[in-house]
């Protein structure tokens, strides 16, 4: 099978679309309406060698190339796109704050909310093959915007699609990060095979590439809770959780050599805080901000907007760039220009799907198409 064809939306700096890339998929069109995740995304592609889109990157919003003065030039690329003979996919996790429980919530009519809508229309307007939904729990675990969510679930089937779709936890898939995410995969029945054509679940295998059980890692196993801070101190890994050492934050700081990382020195120095980073112990994140992540634990979900600051374990500072990305589960390769601002690095990671995430997601998407498509 040649490698299926992706065109990109709400791209970011393109975590999402670093796991399709890297599992045989072909993002020939990306579109991010931020300009510097935009510049992010081309930079950290420059760096990793990998070939820009072949339509090339697009910075306009969604809404001008579904029913805007942009439309007829993006229906031609579609049209260029689909000339090829491979399977055409669209891929993108709208903005989520107006879905999250932590957020603004105010749902589908929100400022970002809506863009939800316009993403599902764009996928009803130019009817690719298959395509990739993601988004924040919220949207599947409160009442409100359940009803909206099922309602454009009901769209797709009636425009000749059929879903799955499963709330996941990244660290499911080894992302060292309690972040749980819906994951919605469609595919036109006239491509599905057999079984799929009336029910994706039967063939579409959501387990394939999960690493870890949700319930023993998060629930079972008895993980350190708080340790007295220390600055620089050392401290030993648990026997009780040896066998998950792959699922901590210390691990994966050595794993991407954090230390001495392009973007290492990347992070806030707020002095005033200084006091108050040195009193909260090791893996205290009982509250909204000044969380210390644990050396030998897994970080909670990385969003670091809203005043939300994370500390590293045994450090007096803010995490870097560097230590986030390895968070967000980033091959030690991926990093940011030194042009850009530390509010850009980080807002940009915290929207971010987790590479291990998006890589599992990609190699149990390939494997349906492979074998139940036509």
């Amino acid at each position: 099978m040649a490698k299926p064809i992706l065109f990109s939306f709400f791209s970011g700096s393109g975590f999402l679309d670093l796991g399709f890339e890297k599992s045989g998929f072909d993002v020939q069109y990306v579109n991010e309406f931020h300009q510097p995740f935009l510049d992010a995304y081309k930079y950290t592609r420059k760096v990793m060698s990998i070939p820009e889109p072949k339509f090339g990157y697009s910075n306009d919003s969604i809404e001008e190339l579904v029913d805007g003065d942009k439309a007829k030039e993006f229906a031609s690329i579609v049209k260029k796109a689909k000339l090829q003979g491979e399977l055409i996919g669209f891929i993108g996790g709208p903005p989520c704050p107006d879905f999250s429980v932590a957020g603004k919530n105010k749902g589908k009519d929100g400022e970002n909310g809506h863009l939800t809508q316009v993403y599902i229309n764009s996928i009803i307007k130019y009817k690719p093959d298959y395509f990739i939904f993601e988004n924040v729990k919220g949207l599947w675990r409160t009442a409100r915007h359940r009803e909206f969510y099922e309602h454009v679930k009901s769209e797709l089937e009636e425009a000749g699609y059929v879903l799955t779709n499963r709330l996941t936890n990244c660290i499911e898939y080894g992302a060292p990060q309690d972040r749980d995410r819906i994951l919605l995969f469609g595919v036109k029945k006239s491509k599905a095979k057999s079984k799929s054509n009336e029910k994706l679940e039967i063939d579409f295998n959501w387990a394939s590439q999960l690493k870890y059980d949700r319930k023993t890692v998060l629930s079972d196993l008895s993980w350190p809770e708080r340790d007295t801070y220390e600055e620089e101190g050392s401290r030993d890994l648990p026997a009780a959780i040896s066998d998950y050492v792959e699922l901590t934050t210390e691990y994966w700081f050595k794993k991407n050599d954090v230390y001495n990382h392009p973007n290492s020195t990347h992070h806030f120095v707020p002095r005033a805080a200084l006091p108050k980073f040195q009193r909260i112990d090791e893996g205290d994140d009982s509250k909204k901000s000044f969380k210390r992540l644990h050396r030998w634990r897994y970080s909670p979900t990385a969003a670091y907007g809203n005043n939300e600051v994370h500390l590293h374990p045994y450090k007096s500072r803010r995490l870097s760039a560097a230590e986030a990305l390895a968070i967000q589960s980033l091959p030690k390769e991926f990093s940011f220009s030194d042009t850009m601002t530390l509010s850009n690095m980080f807002k940009t990671i915290g929207n971010g799907v987790p590479f291990l995430a998006s890589q599992g997601l990609a190699k149990t998407v390939l494997e349906y198409l492979t074998k139940f498509t036509r």
